[in-house]
């Protein structure tokens, strides 16, 4: 890849020397960077190295202990998003900040109007955001409620947003992570379309297949320092990884074991909420010794899916068996005594308690063992010795079992989820984004726990959008959309293409 034409010398923004600590944890120590004109500038890391952090610096949302920032020249107020928006910085973050239940144009200019102006001049409002439009090539109606769009369009009024507040640095942070290939191809186009124009963009992912494709220079983190530096052009996804982990990562085949009996099988299952249906008739099974994987793009019926299974929810008809066994209706506890392994898709909302100590959440799902209790009272010295083993068998990055999660990277917080629950040796496991947020080598990680499950005679019930992940891990695939199933394909007979497709509804273009 050739430097673009649109990446000048004119130096946009600089960070010199910036280093935050919080306790005795070092999160960024002494980091500097410049961002060029029309560049699109790659940041790289490990769970934990320091990205986040920085980028909070960045737009104001942290003070850096030492060390600078200049926007244009100017030195940056720090720790004012305010003084960070008006200096031209914009930031779309992965988790959108926006209201369903307003309009593309009203989420946009919420917040814009000063205390001092009772009213919006909403001429004039949709006159700029339609010239934005044109400019950009984010194309998007303005009068639509943000709840009826798909989410790449969402992500496209959050652009717009940073756009119509001024900025010309844009930091984007694992904006892939929730869109299909082709809700990707049109974001590269716009990444694309908006350096032509001078914009800078700092692109966060790990995703490094994309980071090739789409960015001018790459800056890798580890520990909260930079240890790698390159022009994209003279590097290549292995080289980044092993920059990124501090080793070479092993080459992944595919598992290949003949599936065994139906461990887990959903006969018309139908889920409603206030009055509508999400899940429509879903019937599937997952045999012993397999890897089903389920995809489709957020809001498809993969949440439901998984809480039925998980006992989070009953299903308003249907049949849920483990191993012939009805367990619709059972509840969390019962679903977790009778085999099931839970990994939720959102491992701090629901997975964990981050204001408990790592012991008490490892001991959460064993609690009722006779090891850990005894008349109603913690043993509390057998739960935390418990939870010592998943701490050095999971490989959890931890001072000890007392520590609170909420301290523990999003790497480490997944280690304690698997730990929890694959200790147990569950007959099925059902999985959702178990690797979202994570690095390359905590992705691995999962993936090695996951298949070494299915060797043990777990079926596996992965519900994930990603299809570099499903297609590594799955022995059938299904897709998801508008609370509807798809027949199980066999992996050997699916692309990235045929499944975006799919999931975009386009089942009839998928068969060509």
């Amino acid at each position: 890849m050739q430097k673009r034409a649109s990446v000048s010398d004119d130096t946009v923004l600089t960070l010199t020397g910036i280093t935050k600590s919080f306790g005795p944890v070092h999160a960024n120590r002494n980091i500097s960077l410049e961002l060029r004109a029309g560049e699109v500038l790659a940041l790289l890391g490990e769970n934990g190295a320091g990205k986040s952090t920085l980028m909070s610096i960045l737009f104001g949302q942290y003070k850096a202990d030492s060390g600078n920032i200049k926007v244009h020249g100017a030195e940056l107020t720090p720790g004012s998003p305010r003084a960070a928006m008006e200096a031209g910085i914009g930031m779309v973050h992965q988790h959108f900040n926006l209201a369903d239940n307003l309009s593309v144009l009203d989420n946009i200019v919420l917040g814009t109007t000063p205390s001092w102006r009772p009213y919006l001049d909403r001429r004039s409002a949709e006159q700029k955001l339609a010239g934005l439009i044109e400019r950009s090539g984010l194309t998007v109606d303005p009068k639509a409620l943000v709840g009826a769009l798909t989410v790449g369009e969402k992500q496209r009024v959050e652009i717009l947003k940073a756009l119509f507040l001024g900025a010309n640095i844009l930091i984007l942070d694992e904006p892939t992570a929730v869109l299909t290939p082709q809700e990707s191809e049109q974001l590269f186009q716009t990444i694309h379309e908006l350096v032509a124009t001078g914009m800078s963009v700092i692109f966060i992912s790990h995703k490094l297949d994309e980071v090739v494709r789409v960015s001018d220079r790459v800056m890798v983190l580890r520990a909260g320092q930079v240890v790698f530096e390159v022009d994209t052009a003279s590097t290549c996804p292995k080289t980044l990884a092993e920059r990124m982990i501090g080793r070479p990562l092993p080459e992944r085949q595919p598992v290949e074991i003949t599936r065994g009996k139906p461990i887990l099988s959903l006969i018309n299952v139908s889920v409603d909420e206030n009055g509508i249906r999400l899940l429509k008739d879903v019937s599937l099974e997952v045999g012993s010794n397999e890897i089903v994987g389920v995809v489709g793009v957020s809001g498809n019926g993969q949440l439901p899916l998984f809480e039925v299974i998980a006992g989070i929810r009953a299903p308003t008809n249907g049949v849920i068996e483990l191993r012939g066994k009805n367990i619709a209706g059972l509840g969390p506890a019962g679903i977790v005594q009778s085999g099931v392994g839970r990994i939720p898709e959102d491992r701090l909302a629901t997975g964990l308690i981050g204001d408990l100590p790592i012991w008490m959440n490892l001991f959460a799902e064993v609690y009722e063992n006779e090891q850990f209790q005894r008349f109603g009272f913690i043993r509390k010295a057998a739960a935390v010795e418990y939870a010592q083993k998943i701490i050095e068998h999971y490989s959890v990055s931890c001072p000890s079992p007392q520590a609170r999660v909420r301290l523990l990277s999003g790497g480490n917080m997944q280690k304690l989820i698997l730990g929890r629950n694959l200790d147990r040796k569950p007959d099925l496991i059902v999985a959702s984004q178990p690797t979202r947020g994570l690095d390359i080598g905590a992705v691995s990680f999962v993936y090695d726990r996951l298949e070494e499950a299915k060797k043990n005679g777990a079926g596996v019930l992965l519900i994930s959008e990603d299809l570099d992940e499903l297609l590594t891990l799955s022995d059938r695939v299904v897709v998801a959309y508008h609370g509807n199933i798809s027949a199980p394909m066999l992996r050997r007979d699916v692309t990235v293409e045929k499944l975006g497709l799919m999931m975009m509804g386009r089942h009839e273009d998928a068969k060509q």
